[in-house]
């Protein structure tokens, strides 16, 4: 158990469903000091939505479900499940509680109205997509209201492939200071986030003197922080809010075409080819393994990266076709995840290429 905690905590950051099933010493001796004996559950915690222990074998159908129900639930995260050797001994009586599959919440049309009004307001707008935009419907109403607007977008690290690499408007997830991405978050009057967790790219980063309008849309809240301070929060499905946007837009269409969009698009493609031609003899530039690497992998390859410093070269210079295609830690960013996630991936889907990347 004590060796879960780190890829639990991982999972949990980064907002991947996940329910763990440990074992525990005899409820007869838990009280006192035993062998092989710790409190699990309050250890796992701090990194999970819940936790608990199945002190009796007819709560197992009931916990089991919550388990999952709350680790898939949006945002989701990581479940744990503690079992005792006496209580797993045990005959159960009780069936499995049925599965229901409850449409989430969604955004009130004055809320919506209210956030399209400060967008329509904006010279400058930008998108900050985030982990949230990676599911398929969200990604697919995202890049229908990019289209039809001309707004640029910039993902982070989690929301890679959230809106194809060969659309016009996107501005790819480079997050570090002095980047064409990052200039063109510091030009933005109206900053639209998208399904982004503050775990991704501090605010701080981007708004550090607390000067950009922000439109915060995501399945929960914000979270408070002083460098997030929000014009308009719309809480409820990602997908449905986009959607109901992309309405919005379709009935009385507004398209900013800011110059700097092309130009910006064009230096950054060059930038990613620069090293394109380079001999593969001696010593070989990230730049131009990324470039091979791209070429050679599918649309629906899946590339992981391990953590370290080769991490940032990857966040820069590997862009996706699809979202799910190239996964960054980058919440708890614990090192050592590529080689078991590539496995993983096989598992799941057999017929692509999996490819993990790992160094420091």
């Amino acid at each position: 158990a004590t060796n879960l905690v780190t890829g639990v905590a991982s999972a949990n950051s980064d907002r991947a469903p996940m329910v763990v099933i440990t074992g525990q010493a005899y409820v007869q001796r838990q009280h006192k000091e035993s062998h092989q004996y710790i409190d699990v559950v309050s250890m796992f915690r701090p990194v999970t939505k819940w936790a608990t222990s199945v002190i009796h074998p007819d709560n197992v159908p009931e916990v089991v479900r919550r388990a999952f129900k709350q680790a898939t639930r949006e945002k989701p995260g990581a479940c744990h499940i503690e079992i005792s050797n006496d209580i797993a001994a045990l005959p159960a009586t009780r069936n499995p509680v049925k599965v229901n599959y409850l449409r989430r919440s969604v955004a009130d049309d004055k809320i919506v109205n209210m956030a399209m009004a400060v967008i329509r307001s904006a010279q400058n707008p930008i998108i900050l997509a985030g982990n949230g935009t990676i599911r398929t419907r969200a990604s697919k109403q995202l890049r229908l209201f990019t289209e039809m607007t001309g707004i640029p977008v910039i993902s982070t690290y989690m929301g890679k492939g959230c809106i194809s690499r060969d659309v016009d408007e996107v501005f790819y997830d480079w997050m570090q200071p002095k980047t064409l991405a990052n200039a063109a978050i510091d030009a933005a009057d109206v900053v639209i986030t998208v399904g982004y967790d503050l775990v991704e790219f501090s605010p701080r980063s981007w708004n550090k003197w607390g000067d950009k309008r922000i439109v915060h849309i995501d399945f929960l809240p914000a979270v408070v922080d002083h460098n997030y301070q929000l014009e308009v929060e719309v809480v409820g499905d990602l997908a449905h809010t986009l959607w109901m946007m992309n309405e919005r837009i379709r009935s009385i269409p507004q398209r900013w075409s800011s110059p700097t969009v092309p130009e910006t698009r064009r230096q950054l493609l060059e930038m990613f080819a620069e090293h394109k031609d380079d001999r593969t003899e001696g010593i070989v530039k990230p730049q131009k393994a990324l470039w091979d690497i791209r070429q050679a992998l599918g649309p629906q390859d899946i590339l992981l990266s391990d953590v370290g410093s080769h991490k940032m070269w990857i966040a820069q210079y590997y862009h996706c076709d699809e979202p799910n295609t190239c996964l960054i830690p980058n919440g708890f960013c614990s090192m050592g995840c590529a080689l078991p996630g590539a496995i993983a991936a096989k598992l799941v889907y057999p017929e692509r290429r999996i490819l993990a990347l790992c160094g420091d």
